[in-house]
């Protein structure tokens, strides 16, 4: 598997690197996710249109986390589940709901466990049956194109 670098405020690109501020002064860092994207000004730029998207509905911060946490512990994505269990602190979570859902269950919480059970079912089932974590990359949904370890 081809590995790319993480960049830095100083070795992205030129043209990547106000989207890397911009990235900085909303999460208060660059997750290693977006620093890897900056190697492509295209694609770093695709980051802020989805983050926009995403924080642009109705859900409040902690919802949102929610939501992510889940689809990152389903899809057994590690960076991802590290990243929105930061976010999802800062954002004010319980932490004994944090860990609940990165152990794969919902959250005390009763609006964020139903999130969180949609979020999970939705993945589950999203072929008609129950998925499973799988090496096979031609699969939806398989672990290889969810997210590379």
């Amino acid at each position: 598997m081809a590995r790319f670098p993480v960049h830095t405020l100083e070795s992205a690109p030129e043209a990547s690197k106000p989207v890397l501020r911009e990235v900085e002064a909303r999460f208060g860092m660059i997750p290693n996710l977006a620093a890897t994207m900056a190697t492509s000004p295209v694609l770093i730029q695709s980051f802020i249109g989805i983050f926009d998207k995403v924080h642009g509905g109705s859900f409040t911060e902690q919802q949102i986390q929610t939501v992510l946490l889940t689809d990152a512990v389903t899809n057994g994505c590690a960076w991802a589940v590290a990243l929105h269990s930061a976010l999802g602190l800062q954002a004010g979570l319980d932490p004994a709901d944090v860990d609940a859902m990165r152990a794969g269950r919902s959250p005390a919480d009763k609006t964020l466990g139903a999130l969180s059970t949609l979020a999970r079912s939705l993945i589950e089932k999203r072929d008609g049956s129950t998925m499973r974590r799988s090496n096979d990359s031609s699969r939806p949904g398989s672990t290889r194109t969810s997210c590379s370890r």
